[in-house]
């Protein structure tokens, strides 16, 4: 009789513990609708926009997990990065972009500084004063400017949530910012 007992104990620890594992890895959404952006957990995608949409507009700021990120279409490719400026925080969405020694690069309109869109290192031009005739060069400060993956699926288009394990000078203007409420979408 009592290795009855200790059996049925035992089924019903088994059965406990399968109950908490299974609740327990359920993956869960989080919808914002006020804000029209939707947030997810930290590993998965976030939808931002239609790809022909953003093809068209060819650039758009959205929200991802609350943190500001501007989307650029830019010479066939999708890119993503914090939308203010890692110096300042300056509104990047609203800079231009140019071609700064063969990298696509936006200009921050605020201070002018240049970032790229493709690893978020910040640019500067530097004059070697030892050569014969110094000529400017650009180098790279190294990476300032978080940026996010972009994925294209069927049409629609997904940002990778921030890995926060390692931080970029652009997270202090993203956490500033984070709790600021809305800012201007289009340039």
């Amino acid at each position: 009789m009592l290795d009855l007992v200790i059996l049925s104990l035992h089924f019903f620890m088994c059965f406990l513990i399968s109950l908490v594992i299974w609740y327990g890895s359920k993956d869960k959404d989080l919808h914002n609708v006020s804000k029209g952006t939707v947030e997810m957990e930290h590993d998965a995608l976030v939808c931002v926009g239609k790809e022909d949409d953003i093809k068209k507009s060819q650039r758009i700021t959205t929200k991802v997990n609350g943190r500001e990120v501007v989307v650029f279409y830019h010479e066939g490719k999708f890119y993503a990065m914090d939308a203010r400026c890692y110096h300042a925080g300056g509104p990047l969405h609203l800079g231009d972009i140019e071609d700064i020694n063969g990298q696509s690069c936006i200009i921050c309109p605020w201070h002018q500084y240049k970032i790229t869109l493709e690893t978020g290192e910040g640019l500067y031009q530097a004059i070697n004063p030892l050569e014969p005739s110094p000529t400017p060069r650009w180098l790279s400060k190294g990476v300032k400017q978080r940026i996010h993956k972009v994925t294209v699926d069927n049409g629609n288009i997904y940002v990778s949530p921030p890995d926060l394990s390692v931080s970029f000078d652009s997270d202090y203007y993203a956490d500033k910012y984070k709790s600021n409420g809305d800012f201007t979408v289009e340039k």
